[in-house]
């Protein structure tokens, strides 16, 4: 049997995050970032289960009954963390022989950038727990689930830059990192993309940032519509790239293009990733980042909204999570149905 894995928007049992705290890079703005995590997990539990890791379990309960979270939707495991990316350090999960199977890929920091150490090991941690139902398997390959971005069918995209890094698989020439895609998760073809990038981001263009299938043969993509801005040429580019893929039925993809959010800088000056196609899917919604800019942020939801008929379309204030060059897709990893216990 070939492994398949799932589009983000088939059902799913929950959301994994990774609690702020004292130990990450959001030691200096807790009271600033907490508030966000809580209004995430808020909205995600009206509609599915939340697994959270926190290295006092007590305390990140606590701030979510206080932010009036259902802690019944909630399993909290008390874990170490380095940081709060779950994104990129937990279970990829595909589906084999009609079963979930987790792949616990390594990480390591974004290709050596940062300590990775407690995060490389919260898979199989959260498995040690009894938390998750799933076989899981560790996987010697170094890959991040927002570098890649899949249809459910066999298609993944994904950008170059990223998946080509020296500082993650150098030993790998980009045929063997599709032969090893096709043998683990069942892609049959893989679209890459050479351009796309945004100031600030730490990943090497995470695809997540950049450019989301959708349901029908829909892609969504960040676009940027001021020809001074430095974005501008590498997302021109990109853009044309999209508009140059067939869809697996042969048929061009339908592209919607997200607003270009104005800049944003940290108080070194330096600039800020702000994307909308960091939205996350959830059962029956679409969590989206907004960043206090009421035109561009409306409208992103509104386009949002077109590729995803039927789901309820929820705005969060994510203007705190650029402070360390993330956003809200970042924080989260989907736990497709079979997964939790």
């Amino acid at each position: 049997m070939i492994p398949r894995l799932p589009a983000e928007w088939e059902v799913q049992d929950g959301v994994l995050l990774a609690w702020p705290h004292e130990g990450t890079d959001w030691s200096y703005m807790l009271d600033g970032i907490r508030p966000v995590f809580v209004e995430v997990i808020r909205h995600i539990t009206r509609f599915e289960r939340v697994l959270l890791t926190a290295p006092d379990a007590a305390e990140a309960g606590d701030c979510l009954s206080v932010g009036g979270v259902d802690l019944a939707k909630v399993t909290i495991c008390q874990l170490s963390n380095n940081d709060t990316w779950a994104r990129d350090f937990g279970p990829i999960t595909v589906i084999y022989n009609g079963q979930p199977v987790l792949l616990d890929f390594g990480f390591n920091g974004w290709g050596l950038k940062f300590p990775a150490n407690h995060d490389n090991l919260i898979s199989r941690q959260l498995k040690g727990k009894g938390v998750l139902r799933p076989k899981l398997n560790t996987i010697g390959l170094i890959l991040e689930g927002g570098s890649i971005e899949s249809d459910g069918l066999g298609t993944i995209l994904t950008t170059a830059e990223c998946l080509l890094s020296p500082n993650r698989n150098p030993q790998l020439t980009k045929s063997e990192i599709e032969q090893a895609l096709a043998s683990l998760l069942g892609t049959r073809r893989v679209l890459w993309l050479n351009h796309g990038r945004l100031a600030g981001d730490d990943t090497d263009s995470h695809i997540d940032t950049l450019a989301r299938f959708c349901p029908d043969n829909t892609i969504v993509y960040q676009a940027c519509d001021n020809q001074l801005d430095e974005h501008f040429e590498t997302l021109r580019r990109m853009e044309a790239e999209l508009k140059s893929f067939s869809a697996p039925d042969g048929s061009p993809y339908r592209l919607i293009p997200l607003p270009w959010s104005r800049a944003r800088f940290d108080a070194g000056a330096h600039r800020l990733p702000a994307s909308y196609a960091n939205f996350l899917v959830i059962n029956g919604a679409v969590l989206v980042p907004t960043y206090q800019d009421p035109e561009n942020d409306r409208t992103a939801l509104e386009r949002i909204g077109q590729a995803f008929a039927g789901r309820e379309i929820i705005g969060v204030d994510s203007l705190p999570l650029l402070e360390q060059h993330g956003s809200l897709h970042c924080l989260t990893m989907q736990l497709p149905q079979g997964v939790l216990l």
